[in-house]
C-alpha cells in the first residue's frame, strides 16, 4: 500500500498520538505514508460543558468514526479511554499497539500535602468519585479544554488530575508531582492506550494495522471494555476498571463502581485467562452481590 489515510481530533496531543501510529506502520512497511485527516469534534467544541453533560463517552470520536465510514479515512487514531464499549456497525477494532502508562497523574501539590479542603481540579467523575472517597475533606471544580489548557490552568488549584500517558506523550513530565497508583486510583477504561478502527471488511487496511498490534495491550483493553459493556457505564459515571496481565498471559482486573460523591465506592478484583468472560464476570459481581445495579440506577 502506497497510503493511508488517519482521522485523528485537531488537538496536538491526538496528533502527536496519529504520528506515533504513522511512525509504527512506517517501521513494518518501508515507505508507507500516513495523511493525517482532522476531524472536529463535538466534545472540542464544547469545552465550556462537563463531559457527562454531552452524553459522556462518544463525544470524542463520533465524528472521527464517521469520516472512516463515509471513506474520508481509512482508519481512526482513537485514545481508547475517549470509545464507547461497543463498536458502531460497519467499523472494527483492529488494532491496539502497546500501551503507555495507564495511571492518572497529579499537578501541582502531592497527594499527601493537600491541606484540608483543598480545590483539586477535574473534569472526570471517576477521579473526583475516588479522591472524595479517600479525602472527603476536599473540594472539586470542573477542568475542560486540551492538555494545554488544563496545564496553563494548574496554578488556579491545590493540584489537578491528568492521565499520565497524555503529558508522556506531550513531553511534559517534568510537571508532574506525583503518579497516582493505579491501586489507590483505578484508571479509567483503556486509559493509556491508543484504539484503531477501520471499515469492516477493508482486508488491505486491516492487514496494515495488525502489523503494529501488541498483544498483552489487546487483551487489557478488551478485558476492561467487557467489563465496561457489562456494566453500561461511561465518562457520565464514577467507573473504572484496569487489567494487568502476568508473564504466562494471566489476567487480573480490578474495578470500581461509586457514587459522584465518594460516599459509596465498589471495588472487586478478579483473574482470569479469558478477557471478554473475565470483564463480564467481575462486573456482574459489582452490580449483583455488591449492589452496583442499584446504585447506577440512581445515578442514571
Amino acid at each position: 500500500m502506497a497510503g493511508l489515510r488517519a482521522a485523528t481530533r485537531g488537538s496536538r496531543l491526538a496528533r502527536l498520538q496519529t504520528d506515533l501510529v504513522a511512525g509504527l506502520l512506517g517501521g513494518q512497511a518501508v515507505g508507507l505514508h500516513v495523511e493525517s485527516v482532522v476531524v472536529d469534534t463535538q466534545g472540542d467544541r464544547r469545552t465550556d460543558v462537563p463531559i457527562w453533560e454531552l452524553g459522556g463517552r462518544g463525544v470524542f470520536v463520533k465524528e472521527v468514526q464517521a469520516a472512516v465510514l463515509d471513506g474520508r479515512a481509512d482508519f481512526a487514531v482513537h485514545s481508547a479511554k475517549d470509545l464507547p464499549s461497543s463498536t458502531p456497525d460497519g467499523l472494527v477494532l483492529a488494532c491496539v499497539p502497546v500501551r503507555a502508562d495507564a495511571r492518572d497523574a497529579l499537578v501541582g501539590q502531592r497527594f499527601d500535602a493537600l491541606v484540608p479542603g483543598a480545590c483539586i481540579g477535574t473534569g472526570s467523575v471517576r477521579r473526583r468519585a475516588q479522591l472524595a472517597w479517600l479525602r472527603p475533606d476536599l473540594t472539586f471544580a470542573g477542568l475542560r479544554g486540551n492538555m494545554e489548557t488544563r496545564l496553563s490552568k494548574a496554578s488556579g488549584f491545590a493540584a489537578i488530575v491528568v492521565a499520565a500517558a497524555a503529558l508522556d506523550r506531550l513531553g511534559r513530565m517534568a510537571e508532574v508531582t506525583e503518579i497516582l497508583s493505579a491501586e489507590l486510583m483505578i484508571p479509567q477504561v483503556g486509559q493509556g492506550a491508543l484504539a484503531i478502527e477501520c471499515r469492516a471488511g477493508d482486508d488491505d487496511t486491516l492487514a496494515a494495522l495488525a502489523a503494529v498490534e501488541h498483544g498483552p495491550s489487546r487483551r487489557a483493553v478488551d478485558t476492561e471494555r467487557a467489563w465496561l459493556a457489562e456494566v453500561g457505564g461511561g465518562c457520565d459515571l464514577p467507573v473504572g476498571a484496569h487489567a494487568t496481565l502476568d508473564a504466562e498471559g494471566g489476567i487480573t482486573l480490578t474495578a470500581m463502581i461509586g457514587t459522584p460523591d465518594g460516599r459509596v465506592m465498589l471495588r472487586a478484583t478478579d483473574e482470569g485467562d479469558d478477557p471478554v468472560d473475565l470483564g463480564r464476570r467481575l462486573a456482574r459481581h459489582l452490580l449483583d452481590d455488591a449492589g452496583g445495579s442499584s446504585l447506577l440506577d440512581d445515578l442514571r
